[in-house]
């Protein structure tokens, strides 16, 4: 288990160095090309594999321990050690994470962006691949920056090399330099909070952090590092209103950048929440838990009104925009989870961590699909006089846009519906010292959001999947071979976590009730 989940974490790091060499005269196959990109569905496959391995020997029975651990000293005179673990929360960020890149891996395969060499291409994503796993995995402050940091250059480079800049104020050289200063500014603050902590807790171990809860630390002091650590996580999140580099960075960015930034770039922000301030610093989160639950909010009907300002006729919408704004508003919802600071509620943003993933995932690769076969993800243009009728012209595409955008909206019965669901519930009940009155406040406007949502995904629905087919129009490809291998998964995983909740909820309630009371089973 050890060398399983140190695997998972380095061994995309060594692929990456490894698709920069020259290939092997028998691997080279058609052309090095070819070669590379076999190289990173390879490597990417091998590490879905041992995800999967090390989800099933890990001990279900209790997942609240932090099982695959390696603790070894790596800068003794800050005390900072390489130390990995994984729990029923990481665990599930972890498979969706090798899940997501290999998806990304295996579609790049046969429909590689436009841009510059493949070699880079694949050395970029597996350097993605490795600071995310990384970020899901350690257990050291330290290291849980670095890890943070690394996936900022990757996807900087695959934003403004391999982008395009339909829709984006500035082209994808703006919406690249827009992302990677607002995450930098973030993470210097962040910086600060987390050693901060440190410093003054004598230690940088995320695990005697947790356990002590907080009662090492002074009412002050939470209150500045929640303050810094909060701002830089805010921005990966995105939390309104410091989302504004997220729609430019998701138009940009080629269908395979915009998966892996919806499907697990965001939910390092969240999961920070969870496994650092919530833990650690519960007095300082508790002050500003009904702030971080307004923001949230906001966030939610801001998303929405966006979204439905987007989708209406004749606005110019950016179907790629839109669901990037459509992100905003659902990971509202996890920040509502988290700021009610229950089991139920931060339960709840959990399960709607991983629905997002999938969901927006699925999402992004078939409205690049969409694209692709259009030329344009212009609302209008796509719409245009009677519809796109892609039930008549292309009806598996059309059938999987209207799936993907019905269990965007929390179907019943499908993924995104838990994860809302138990957040509002955590809000109807917040947990001691929050005020009741503003928390169910909250959830009411949380649940005018979801109506919200249902609007301006079934206009979506509408305009683009129905409509009568023009008689010139041309022929359109359907679902292809590799695209039907590449988001399968993703369909069943949404119907198998909205019919069986209790898989996921399984692993992070038992979790989620030790690291909220301090380390105690």
């Amino acid at each position: 288990m050890q060398f399983l989940l140190a695997l998972i974490v380095a061994g995309p790091l060594i692929g990456a160095v490894a698709a920069l060499l020259p290939a092997p005269p028998g691997l080279r196959g058609k052309s090095p090309d070819q070669a590379v990109l076999r190289h990173g569905v390879t490597v990417t496959g091998v590490i879905l594999i041992a995800a999967i391995v090390l989800a099933l020997g890990f001990d279900h029975d209790h997942p609240s321990r932090m099982q695959a651990t390696t603790d070894v000293s790596w800068i003794a005179a800050l005390d900072i050690r390489i130390h990995l673990g994984i729990d029923g929360i990481s665990l599930p960020l972890l498979v969706l994470t090798a899940l997501l890149t290999f998806l990304c891996a295996l579609y790049s395969y046969f429909k590689l962006p436009a841009g510059p060499s493949p070699k880079a291409f694949v050395a970029l994503l597996l350097v993605l691949e490795s600071g995310t796993l990384a970020t899901f995995a350690v257990l050291d402050l330290i290291l849980f920056f670095l890890a943070f940091e690394t996936v900022l250059i990757p996807m900087y480079f695959l934003i403004a090399r391999w982008g395009g800049s339909e829709g984006v104020t500035g082209g994808r050289q703006a919406a690249a330099w827009k992302f990677i200063l607002y995450t930098l500014l973030g993470s210097v603050v962040m910086l600060l909070g987390l050693l901060l902590i440190g410093l003054r807790a004598g230690t940088f171990d995320m695990v005697a952090l947790a356990t002590d809860n907080g009662r090492g630390l002074s009412t002050s002091v939470q209150v500045i590092a929640v303050l810094a650590i909060g701002i830089g996580l805010a921005v990966k999140t995105p939390m309104w209103p410091l989302h504004s580099w997220l729609p430019d960075a998701h138009t940009a960015a080629p269908t395979v950048g915009s998966v892996l930034l919806a499907g697990v770039l965001l939910k390092m922000g969240t999961y920070g929440f969870v496994r650092i301030v919530l833990p650690i610093a519960p007095d300082g989160l508790r002050i500003f838990a009904p702030y971080l639950a307004a923001f949230a909010v906001v966030g939610i009907v801001y998303g929405s009104l966006a979204c439905l300002a987007l989708a209406g006729k004749g606005a110019g919408g950016d179907l790629k925009r839109l669901i990037a704004y459509s992100s905003v508003g659902h990971m509202g919802f996890v920040l509502l989870g988290i700021a009610t600071m229950t089991p139920t509620g931060v339960n709840g943003a959990l399960f709607a961590n991983i629905a997002h993933g999938l969901i927006t995932g699925l999402l992004f690769f078939l409205v690049g699909a969409v694209k692709d076969r259009y030329g344009t993800a212009d609302l209008d243009t796509l719409a245009g006089a009677t519809g796109a009728a892609l039930y008549g012209r292309a009806p598996r595409l059309g059938a999987l846009l209207a799936f993907a955008a019905v269990a965007s909206l929390g179907l019943p019965g499908l993924a995104g519906f838990w994860g809302e669901m138990l957040t509002m519930f955590g809000a109807f009940d917040p947990a001691d010292g929050l005020s009741r009155p503003a928390f169910l406040t909250f959830m009411v406007i949380a649940g005018f959001g979801t109506l919200l949502t249902a609007a301006y995904l079934l206009i979506v629905v509408r305009r683009v999947c129905m409509g009568v087919k023009p008689l010139e129009a041309p022929h359109l490809t359907d679902v292809q071979t590799y695209e039907f291998a590449a988001w399968t998964p993703l369909v069943a995983l949404t119907v198998l976590a909205g019919l069986w909740p209790a898989a996921l909820l399984g692993l992070t309630d038992p979790a989620v009730q030790q690291l909220l009371a301090g380390g105690k089973s």
